[in-house]
């Protein structure tokens, strides 16, 4: 890589870690939530706290999360991706300090809704800016996803062990200043942002039914209202519906099976709270400020959550060298494919015991973000150069704002059905994109 590249997949690999940790702490808070908190106060109306209520309110900022990338592939066309990427981390640091002051489950609302904006442009920055500004894509795109990963995983790791000796609210506190600080370097970066297409002499690249990608706005984005409606036409008369709703499963299995996995993992064998005195030294706990008593127990489904996630950074690097060896539509089939088969099996093997249940938890962290650098280069494929942040802000309004309701469906689903009927929904959820991956190999 020249020094270029490395300044922005440096920047690009900090903020994904970023907002990566953010988005995936939060599941970590709702067992807290769930037992804090008794009702919903909306002053004209109060709702009873149940894991379809707490699903709704955790959808809403998560909904954001993706709603708001399609504005921000439009933006990001003109405005550059550094000041996005500048906003969104300084954003994301305001919610969590929001969050940390939280005085009732309404305020929590409005920090989760303040996080969702904030990084909802994260996405449709970062990528447009490796596709443009990185010569050495696939290698950027690797290091871009491992960063994410590392957060997904860490996020909720760190936020475990803090809660060992801090409330939910300082945790939140602590959590806002990574942030903050990585705000401030962004703000002062500096690199070329077009240095690949500059290079190139104008990205050709393969736009697919999209069209070619010096015949769409190749340069310049859309500026206004009309351009807009026929640059999203042009994208969705052409194969790139079907990658749209595949994102779109994604999204949905994503949200899913992660939104209420720490406490399903809590009503499994083995899953009981382990009091620290049993853990560490006396010397230790008398540091830590924990009494004889025990203070706040070990919750073994928090640290187990994170592995799993973690698995997800084998996942991200084998899934980015899987775009380059083999045809990302029938990879976006075999794994889809896969995370269903995985889907059926979880719970029964999980029953079994522990070891079985570490297979299969790694099994599916690692699967489901393989499937993320595969539906990536596919948007890349399948779209133009020019338009390329309004193509990412389309994905990711699929895969964050409508895969949002993953949240949803899995808390309603608990609430008046059994976790059997939410995974083997979401069985159906990952074999419907395993079939859309076919067609699109037949079609695009």
């Amino acid at each position: 890589m020249n020094r270029n590249d490395r300044s922005i997949v440096g920047l690009v690999m900090l903020a994904h870690g970023m907002v990566h940790t953010y988005e995936l702490s939060i599941p970590i808070f709702v067992t807290i939530w769930l037992s804090q908190y008794e009702v919903i106060d909306l002053g004209i109306a109060q709702f009873p706290v149940t894991t379809a209520t707490l699903g709704a309110v955790v959808t809403a900022g998560y909904a954001l999360f993706g709603l708001g990338a399609l504005p921000g592939g439009i933006v990001v066309d003109h405005v550059g991706s550094r000041r996005l990427i500048s906003a969104c981390l300084l954003g994301m640091a305001g919610s969590f300090f929001l969050l940390g002051l939280a005085p009732s489950l309404l305020v929590v609302a409005l920090a989760l809704l303040v996080w969702g904006a904030s990084a909802s442009v994260y996405h449709p920055a970062g990528l447009a800016l490796l596709s443009k500004g990185v010569e050495e894509r696939g290698t950027g795109f690797a290091y871009h996803g491992i960063a994410g990963n590392l957060g997904i995983g860490l996020g909720p790791l760190v936020a475990a062990v803090l809660l060992l000796v801090l409330d939910w609210t300082t945790v939140a506190l602590v959590l806002a200043v990574p942030a903050l600080v990585a705000a401030a370097y962004a703000s002062r970066a500096e690199f070329d942002e077009t240095a690949a297409v500059a290079a190139d002499g104008g990205e050709d690249g393969n736009a697919g039914d999209a069209g070619d990608a010096g015949g769409s706005k190749a340069s310049t984005g859309v500026s206004s209202l009309g351009e807009f409606v026929s640059e999203s036409r042009r994208l969705f008369t052409g194969s790139f519906v079907l990658v749209f709703l595949v994102v779109m499963c994604s999204g949905l299995y994503y949200r899913g099976v992660l939104t209420f996995l720490p406490g399903l993992l809590a009503d499994l064998p083995g899953f009981d709270p382990i009091p620290l005195t049993a853990l560490l030294p006396e010397s230790l706990l008398s540091v830590l400020g924990v009494s004889g008593s025990g203070g706040r127990p070990l919750q073994p489904e928090n640290y187990f959550y994170s592995g799993l996630l973690m698995v997800g950074v084998l996942g991200q690097y084998v899934g980015g060298k899987l775009t380059d060896r083999v045809s990302v539509e029938y990879g976006i089939a075999g794994s889809f494919g896969f995370l269903a088969l995985l889907a059926l099996v979880f719970l029964p093997v999980a029953n079994i015991g522990l070891v079985p249940l570490l297979a299969v938890g790694s099994l599916l962290g690692f699967t489901l973000f393989v499937v993320q650098p595969l539906y990536q280069a596919t948007v890349a494929e399948y779209t133009p150069a020019g338009t390329r942040g309004l193509s990412y802000g389309f994905t990711y309004l699929g895969v964050f704002g409508i895969g949002a309701l993953g949240g949803v469906i899995a808390g309603t689903i608990l609430t008046y059905a059994t976790p059997t009927v939410l995974f083997t929904t979401l069985a159906a959820i990952a074999a419907a994109a395993a079939v859309l991956g076919i067609v699109l190999s037949r079609t695009g």
